[in-house]
């Protein structure tokens, strides 16, 4: 291709001369990635295409500056280069900014560039706009997000190219409104370690997935990241020696078993050996595993396992192997299509080395991941990534919580696999933590429906028994035997959760049509006439706010009775319609009528709210209605503390302080599971767990003076005092009891006005 076609987009004023330069170098690398997959007549009308979306003057930068049609250009060469594919995937990375603002359309790129391309850009487009909306992904972008994933297998591919290209520009930020971008860089940092680098871990993209948890380290653990950075540029030369020093030997032992091979040693990601600190409770110098060694056969494909197994056989004679750490990928690689001979060995100097053996082949799915994994194959998908994204649809369809899902789904990003028997020999792969019923329900629906519990290898296992791989696994079934709500503890499987909620939901549909009916005869019996607007008014008077499906349910189980309901519905019936004397109380609420009817209406038209054991009440966001919530610890709001509510997984909602030393990172990490939240009404002499921090001079009686004053306080009440002295002075850490902070501030003033004290402040 000729300099002038390449002057085709970069001689546009959309791009500065440097950028202008840095288009110059990576087209023609662009185009030699491309190969034969990409004639020059397409890629220069591609390229005509982008001119028209640079000079629309509708393309815009981002909060960082970037150019949008350089960062294409740049995630082109990540899924060429890196992930090894071609034409269609390229032409879409290229193009779909145009189609996206407008200056061409999917059938013009269907008509010049095929249906392939179109059908990516359609998918690229959409997410593109959820991102507009907003930067990072939110919960309630995220159900749309993920039915983009269950679309074409590349598009995924693309965004964590897209994704790959702009971390590795984040280092710098501009001058202008600097403080906005740095917060927004570490929304992006924390989404690429929690989706992105999760994502490519789950297609076999291992390089980008290590690439991605380093550069999000980068920003949001800097100076752990460059601790280890600088350790590992002190530690290098013997590094790199101990490896040449291990090769070595292998090498010739391999030439003499006549397997050609090369092998290399890799130093473990920083990411990694941050992990491994963290887990093992050491510093870097306490890591002993800080690189693997690689072993990479040239075998043809009948020969590839008995090389792998021979070469594994020479490294273990050898080296002692650790028997523990054995990862036979080779008999049934991974779902993302990963194969290879994993084994721990004592090597010289009694350190602890991985190594890794595999094949050309091998390495090259390794690399990069399901790309490459298609190109042997000659398919476009595999099956098990296909099952995985049929269960992120199934998930979509019956799951009731965004949040719970988005929880999930990154959940299942990095689960390993089991492989279970059924008696007759049949494999059945599942993910790592399923139980009988998740294996029930992949089997068939019915069959996990009526399960009872299961045999495994002869023994009775109940339905949350955890499988292990090898298992061999009889499903027992009662035709008595229906889903219950202690199942959802039970399923760890998208599948298998989806249909246990879509059957409990269809169970409890049928008893509260059986609750509704009960009602409506015993009503007609007692001759009472039914009005459906009191008996939604007397629904929520009850407790059942938007339940009205859980009323009749406690009615068809005989929790509630119908003569109850009917008495409740006829006092309210007379309390709306005045029928009890002036002044007397309604003996079902307690209020004269006008109070009643006062309270009805608050009833009616009130926030959804949550009253706590422990506080006052709290009106949190309405969608949350019947969650439970606790007040958290590590800040122990008190009523009149500025506050927000923070859904946990599994235990419900979380109040937090705004100022809670947790509140940044909770708001950049799972900003979508914060809740509005707020006080109501008052304190109500509900007292909350406050900490105070004091310092002072270390003088006679002045532990005296501090507690005397916060006994001589009736709305607070000493819960614990520690106390510390070092050179004249003293520090304690006091906990109390107090029902609102305007009694703690109070308070406060109080403890500052004693005699030696310095500092008074709440932790």
């Amino acid at each position: 291709m000729d300099s002038s076609a390449l002057d085709i987009l970069a001689g546009s004023a959309f791009f500065t001369p440097e950028e202008q330069a840095e288009l110059l170098v990576k087209l023609p690398l662009l185009a030699k990635q491309a190969g034969d997959s990409l004639d020059d007549d397409t890629f220069i009308l591609a390229l005509r295409q982008m001119r028209l979306a640079a000079d629309s003057q509708l393309l815009t930068r981002d909060v960082f500056g970037h150019n949008p049609l350089l960062i294409d250009v740049g995630t082109a060469l990540i899924v060429s280069d890196e992930m090894g594919m071609r034409r269609a995937a390229m032409l879409a990375v290229l193009l779909h900014a145009a189609v996206r603002v407008g200056v061409i359309d999917s059938s013009t790129v269907e008509k010049d560039f095929g249906t392939d391309v179109a059908r990516i850009i359609d998918g690229l487009v959409s997410i593109s706009r959820l991102y507009d909306k907003n930067p990072t992904i939110e919960s309630e972008n995220f159900r749309n997000l993920l039915l983009s994933f269950a679309g074409d297998m590349r598009v995924i591919l693309i965004m964590i190219a897209e994704r790959t290209c702009l971390m590795r520009q984040l280092s710098s930020l501009p001058a202008e409104n600097r403080e906005a971008c740095e917060e927004f860089r570490l929304r992006m940092a924390g989404e690429a370690a929690s989706l992105y680098a999760p994502l490519s871990h789950k297609l076999g993209l291992y390089r980008i997935k290590s690439e991605l948890e380093d550069l999000a380290m980068k920003y949001t653990e800097t100076e752990v990241y460059y601790q280890i950075k600088d350790k590992l540029a002190q530690t290098k030369a013997s590094r790199d020696k101990y490896i040449a020093d291990f090769i070595e030997p292998v090498s010739r032992k391999m030439a003499e078993a006549g397997l050609k091979c090369h092998i290399k040693g890799r130093t473990k990601s920083i990411h990694s050996i941050w992990q491994k600190m963290k887990k093992q409770r050491c510093p870097f110098e306490g890591v002993y595993d800080l690189f693997a060694i690689r072993i990479i056969i040239d075998s043809p494909p009948e020969r590839e396992k008995p090389d792998c197994w021979l070469a594994y056989s020479i490294v273990t004679d050898m080296y002692q192997p650790n028997p523990n750490r054995l990862r036979d990928w080779l008999s049934i690689p991974k779902s993302n299509g990963y194969e290879s001979l994993h084994t721990t060995v004592m090597g010289p100097e009694g350190r602890w080395v991985e190594v890794q053996i595999r094949t050309e082949r091998m390495d090259d799915i390794a690399e990069r991941g399901l790309a490459a994994h298609w190109r042997y194959k000659g398919i476009r998908s595999e099956t098990g990534l296909d099952e995985w994204l049929t269960s992120i649809r199934e998930a979509l369809e019956n799951a009731d919580d965004d949040r719970e899902l988005m929880d999930r789904f990154k959940m299942d990003l990095y689960k390993d696999d089991v492989f279970v028997f059924t008696p007759q020999g049949d494999l059945y792969k599942l993910p790592h933590g399923a139980t009988v019923l998740d294996f029930a329900y992949s089997i068939h629906t019915n069959l996990g429906y009526h399960c009872t519990g299961a045999k495994v290898g002869g023994r009775y296992v109940r339905l949350g028994y955890v499988l292990r791989n090898g298992d061999q696994v009889e499903i027992l079934t009662s035709t008595s035997q229906t889903p219950n709500q202690g199942w959802l503890s039970m399923v760890t499987t998208p599948r298998a959760r989806s249909k246990v909620r879509q059957a409990l939901k269809e169970i409890e549909a049928r008893q509260a049509s059986l609750g509704r009916e009960e009602i409506e005869r015993r009503f007609k019996n007692r001759k009472v006439e039914l009005d459906e607007g009191l008996m939604l008014r007397l629904i929520r008077k009850m407790g059942f706010k938007q339940q009205e499906q859980s009323f009749y349910q406690r009615v068809a189980e005989g929790k509630l009775t119908a003569d109850e309901v009917i008495e409740q519905y006829t006092a309210l019936w007379n309390a709306e319609h005045g029928i009890f004397p002036e002044g007397e109380s309604d003996s079902a609420t307690g209020h004269s009528a006008a109070e009643y009817r006062q309270h009805l209406d608050t009833e009616v038209e009130g926030t959804a709210s949550h009253d706590d054991s422990t506080g006052g009440i709290l009106f949190i966001d309405p969608h949350m209605a019947g969650v439970g919530y606790k007040l958290a610890r590590c800040c122990n709001p008190v009523y009149g503390d500025n506050i927000f509510g923070f859904v946990t997984v599994s235990d419900g909602i979380k109040i937090h302080r705004t100022s809670c030393p947790n509140a940044p990172d909770l708001r950049n990490r799972f900003g979508y599971r914060i809740v509005p939240a707020r006080w109501a009404g008052n304190a109500g002499g509900h007292a909350c767990p406050v900490t105070l921090s004091v310092v002072g001079l270390d003088d006679l009686g002045i532990i005296n003076n501090l507690t005397s004053v916060i006994s001589k306080d009736e709305h607070a009440k000493l819960r614990n005092i520690n106390i510390n002295t070092h050179d004249s002075l003293f520090s304690s850490t006091l906990t109390l009891l107090i029902d609102d902070t305007s009694r703690l501030n109070s308070l406060l003033k109080k403890l500052r006005e004693v005699k030696g004290v310095k500092q008074v402040q709440r932790l």
